[in-house]
C-alpha cells in the first residue's frame, strides 16, 4: 500500500474542505476585521480631539489636534519681555511639545486597549 493512501491530501481536514493557511480560522479573521474597524474608528476620533498644555506657570498655552497640528497658541502679555525673547521661545516650544506628547500618549493608550497586548508598534 502506498504511503499516505486513504488519507486526505495535505491542507484538508477530513476531506471536508481546505483549511485556512497558517492555522487561521474564520473566527480569527472576524476578530482581525473587527479590530481593524475599531482601530480606524478610534484613529479618526483621536485625530479630532484637541490636547492643550501650558508652560511657564501657565503664561504660554498650546493646543494641538490628534494630527499634531497646532490649533491655538496663547501667550500672556506679561510673558513678553523684549529683553528675553529666548525665554518666551523656550516656553512656546515646551508647551507645544507637551501637547504633542499628550496626543501621542492618548493614541498609544487607545490603540493598546484595542490590540489588548498584541505587542504592536502603536
Amino acid at each position: 500500500m502506498a504511503k499516505g493512501y486513504g488519507r486526505p491530501p495535505m491542507g484538508r481536514k477530513g476531506g471536508k474542505g481546505m483549511g485556512m493557511p497558517g492555522g487561521l480560522n474564520m473566527d480569527m479573521i472576524k476578530q482581525a476585521q473587527k479590530m481593524q474597524a475599531d482601530m480606524e474608528r478610534t484613529q479618526a476620533e483621536l485625530q479630532e480631539k484637541e490636547y492643550t498644555a501650558t508652560a511657564g506657570g501657565g503664561v504660554v498655552s498650546a493646543t494641538v489636534d490628534g494630527k499634531h497640528t497646532v490649533k491655538a497658541l496663547t501667550i500672556d502679555p506679561e510673558a513678553v519681555d523684549p529683553e528675553d525673547v529666548e525665554m518666551l521661545q523656550d516656553m512656546v516650544i515646551a508647551a507645544v511639545n507637551e501637547a504633542i506628547r499628550a496626543a501621542i500618549e492618548d493614541m498609544s493608550t487607545s490603540m493598546g486597549k484595542i490590540t489588548s497586548g498584541m505587542n504592536l508598534p502603536f
